[in-house]
């Protein structure tokens, strides 16, 4: 296996450190486990543990009657798991008010509140940032010889020749393991497999009733989460998903569906990808609904009961799992480039598994192909979507559309090049941010 290395910077800590000196407070958002509360720690100058069991009674009761006073501090004050009081985002905000300072306040938590339980939304006061499971390149199976950001500024650079060393078998067992920081310790490759296993386990069982204390069931959580899972990274209908579960689960409502995947966006668990809908062909040619994903490769393998050495023999199964890690990477790698995600597809098959656009207007459409013989497949999408766009921009000068900055195809293979027609293939073991 790949050499792993912990103590690691994460890609968020630069991200972490400018925000600080740009905004009075810091809201760290992201799935649980995925390293948040460490790389707040490492920034912060004293800390408030919210779910602290020796000292939890005794904050809630202080945050009920006067919440400023869990504010007193060094700062940057951490305030860990915040939303189990959601008093705190509105005492945070006025302290901000109040002190007139940078970098005041870093918050972290797994879950997403309702907007009812706060008064203000914080805004020019209390930056919002998300945080991701570890990419490649930050659990060191990525070499990082190639930099997204690089490409982005040199679209001409020549990649000709660089190597990833990762091999099929290590880019499987990357994905079955997960971005989770705790498989950096040192441990048996079993066991680094159980976190992820523990981690659907702990949601479907506890997170997802006591994120808004409605009770909901266990089985019937796994049974959705089965179902995104055999529809990772495709255009599954809703109503076909409901027809999965209730197979399974009779009586399940659409209205109760919709319920249970709420919950599981707002921990941080379902991460949809979007819809890319530029004006060139008929609005009811092209696909809005959302990309199933999850924010880790790793859920979909743990729900759906699979191993690295079940996909060693199955790679048509991993290549949705394969493009899952793509899309989690990519948002690690753009976010200091304030990088969003889409993808397009429209009813002629032309697509592009991912359209990554970044704050200044650049974008890239990006492929991902595991194995060399769809290379030229998905180049071809790539270089027709790009020409058509051209054809576009012929016919509607008076409102043209940015041609892409980059035409990437994200590959499990050894070695990176440019085609002759300006798509560069890259091995998803050479990226980084």
């Amino acid at each position: 296996m790949c050499q792993l290395f912990s103590g690691k910077d994460r890609i968020a800590d630069g991200e972490l450190k400018l925000r600080l000196e740009a905004f009075g407070a810091v809201q760290i958002k992201g799935p649980k486990w995925c390293g948040k509360t460490t790389t707040a720690e490492m920034q912060a100058k004293s800390v408030l543990k919210m779910q602290d069991p020796d000292s939890r009674e005794g904050y809630m009761a202080t945050a009920r009657t006067k919440p400023s006073l869990l504010l007193n501090g060094e700062t940057p004050r951490l305030i860990d798991e915040w939303q189990v009081a959601p008093v705190l985002w509105d005492a945070v905000r006025n302290a901000v008010d109040e002190r007139q300072k940078k970098g005041q306040f870093i918050l972290t938590g797994s879950t997403v509140i309702n907007d009812a339980e706060i008064m203000h939304t914080g805004t020019g006061r209390i930056s919002r940032m998300s945080m991701f499971p570890m990419s490649l390149y930050e659990s060191g199976e990525s070499n990082g010889l190639v930099s997204l950001k690089d490409l982005f500024d040199n679209p001409s650079a020549d990649i000709d020749g660089v190597v990833s060393g990762l091999s099929i078998e290590e880019l499987i067992y990357a994905a079955c393991r997960g971005g989770w920081p705790a498989s950096l310790d040192n441990m048996s490759d079993a066991a680094k497999l159980m976190i992820a296993k523990d981690y659907v386990e702990i949601i479907c069982e506890d997170d997802i009733s006591r994120i808004d204390n409605v009770r909901r069931n266990p089985v019937l959580a796994r049974l959705i989460m089965r179902s995104y899972a055999r529809n990772l990274c495709t255009l599954a209908k809703k109503t076909n998903m409901l027809k999965d579960v209730s197979a399974e689960m009779e009586g399940t409502s659409i209205k109760t569906f919709d319920d249970y995947v709420g919950a599981l966006e707002r921990l941080f668990v379902i991460d949809d990808i979007p819809a890319w809908n530029p004006a060139i062909r008929s609005a009811t040619v092209i696909r809005t609904s959302n990309k199933r994903c999850f924010v880790d490769p790793a859920i979909a393998v743990a729900v759906a009961g699979l191993s690295p050495q079940a996909l060693a023999v199955d790679l048509k199964t991993f290549g949705f799992i394969y493009e899952c890690l793509c899309m989690r990477d990519l948002k690690a790698y753009s976010q200091a480039l304030g990088g969003k995600l889409s993808y397009y597809h429209d009813r002629y098959d032309l697509e592009a598994d991912a359209v990554l656009h970044l704050q200044d207007g650049r974008y890239a459409l990006i492929e991902c192909k595991l194995g060399s013989r769809d290379i030229e497949a998905g180049a071809g999408h790539l270089v027709e979507l790009r020409d058509l766009i051209a054809a576009h921009n012929e016919k509607n000068s008076y409102a043209p559309l940015r041609l892409p900055d980059l035409l990437l195809v994200l590959t499990g293979g050894n070695m990176a090049y440019t085609r002759h027609d300006g798509v560069k293939v890259i091995p998803i073991g050479c990226l980084k941010d």
